[in-house]
């Protein structure tokens, strides 16, 4: 696992989701597929991990996941709305019941004023029904930035499937 702190909630979004008869997805930008690593790292993690979505560019974003040009124009690639479009597309395009998307700006170069190196957006999703996007602005390097949106997207996860079992 690229990340070992997560293997506890790796677990137990495991469990939720299999207890749950659910499945899950990820749309993942700016950490290149690290949450989706972190989720099939755990054998038989087939049972409940669907799959994910690489998409970087904002063409991949428009293409694989349905994010209009015009909202990547008129909000920018880090936003949360283009977050919960790409949580959205994947659902649309794909048989999972949740769907976590994260987008940002990992560094060290492409932040600005307005959106920071460590600038994060994230969104999650249940069915078509947002569950939570957010905003977080993380410090550090781009490995310690990536780490933390893995963590907080699989915290995110775990904290909504978590609630709703009780």
């Amino acid at each position: 696992m690229l990340f070992p702190d997560e293997s506890e909630l790796i677990d137990r979004i495991a469990l939720a989701l299999i207890q749950r008869k659910e499945r899950m997805g990820t749309a993942e930008s700016c950490t290149g597929g690290l949450i989706a690593a972190a989720c099939t790292s755990l054998a038989g993690s087939s049972q409940w991990y669907e799959r994910g979505v690489v998409s970087y560019s904002n063409q991949a974003k428009t293409e694989l996941l349905g994010v209009p040009a015009a909202m990547i124009t008129l909000h920018g690639a880090v936003s949360g709305e283009v977050a919960e479009q790409m949580a959205r597309g994947l659902i649309a395009h794909s048989p999972v019941d949740w769907a976590l998307a994260v987008t940002g700006v990992a560094g060290p170069g492409g932040g600005s004023d307005a959106k920071p190196v460590g600038t994060v957006w994230l969104a999650l999703l249940h069915g078509r029904q947002p569950v939570r996007v957010w905003k977080e602005l993380f410090i550090g390097d781009r490995h310690a930035v990536r780490a933390q949106t893995v963590r907080a997207g699989l915290e995110s996860l775990c904290d909504a499937l978590e609630d709703r079992d009780s």
